[in-house]
């Protein structure tokens, strides 16, 4: 039996190599570690994911879980789990200066409170600083009710990724 509750998929506006994940009433991540692992920042006001292209849409798929889901292998190269909060209920996903057009799932489904984020991506090396007019990146957001907790990197392969860590 799975521990899914819901599950969403949408094309997600970027700009600038990046779209956040954020709550519009209160910070996300102040008390966790600023140190970059090359596919999540954390800023006080929202989560940035940072992409290969410059421009452009990502494809995500988000899913939400009422207890940690198994990590599975599968064919993701960066994967990065890190803690957030929601102060409204109000945590998603969205673009830095576009509007999405159909909302994914909210990350904060049980409400306000602390969550746990997982973070996948793979296709980052496809297209890295264009803007190219099909999807060439693929991210999988599974989130789940948690206490805070120190950022967790289980998988980094790509060479986008390397090049982020190394700034």
């Amino acid at each position: 039996m799975s521990d899914e509750v819901e599950q969403g998929n949408g094309l997600v506006p970027v700009q600038y190599h990046q779209f956040e994940i954020g709550d519009e009433d209160g910070p996300v991540g102040a008390d966790l570690e600023r140190e970059h692992n090359g596919l999540v920042r954390i800023a006080d006001d929202a989560i940035t994911v940072m992409t290969g292209i410059h421009t452009g849409d990502v494809d995500v798929t988000v899913t939400l879980h009422e207890a940690q889901p198994a990590t599975g292998s599968g064919s993701w190269q960066e994967v990065v789990e890190i803690s957030a909060h929601s102060a409204s209920g109000e945590l998603m996903v969205r673009g830095i200066m576009d509007d999405l057009d159909e909302e994914l799932p909210v990350l904060s489904f049980s409400g306000p409170g602390d969550y746990r984020l997982r973070i996948h991506a793979r296709g980052r090396d496809t297209a890295v600083d264009l803007a190219p007019d099909e999807v060439t990146e693929w991210y999988l957001i599974q989130a789940w009710p948690a206490p805070t907790d120190e950022v967790t990197v289980l998988r980094q392969s790509d060479t986008y990724g390397a090049t982020v860590r190394g700034l």
